[in-house]
């Protein structure tokens, strides 16, 4: 099976040895995505809520470069610094799936996320046609 790579410039460059996204068959693998503001490379200020926002926004990105959707998401692994946090990262991450059937997801509290993030998700999504 052939594997492609995905990448877009709307989404932060990959900053070591990975790609953005790895389409193999009809399933896209996305990188983890940290709160990156593709523009300027650096972490986006703010609380949970506008972390996650921008987290969502770079796997928009990666989607559409893919030719897909929040629609066609079938697993999250969502990463948070702080389970305290939880509610309000759940709240935007909810905003996402709105109007679709939201995927199978993995949440986990971890010891530190690169660059100081309070978020990481990545994702596998079943591609359109």
């Amino acid at each position: 099976m052939l594997r492609k790579i995905v990448q877009t410039g709307a989404a932060p460059a990959a900053v070591g040895p990975y790609s953005q996204a790895v389409q193999s068959g009809d399933f896209l693998y996305s990188a983890g995505q940290v709160p990156l503001d593709p523009a300027t490379g650096k972490l986006v200020p703010g609380d949970i809520g506008a972390q996650t926002h921008q987290v969502m926004k770079n796997l928009a990105a990666i989607l559409a470069a893919a030719g897909a959707g929040f629609g066609d998401v079938v697993k999250t692994t969502c990463f948070l610094a702080d389970m305290a946090d939880f509610a309000a990262f759940n709240a935007v991450y909810a905003e996402y799936f709105a109007g679709v059937a939201p995927p199978a997801r993995s949440t986990v509290a971890v010891a530190g996320l690169p660059l100081g993030a309070r978020v990481e998700v990545e994702l596998v999504a079943r591609l359109p046609g």
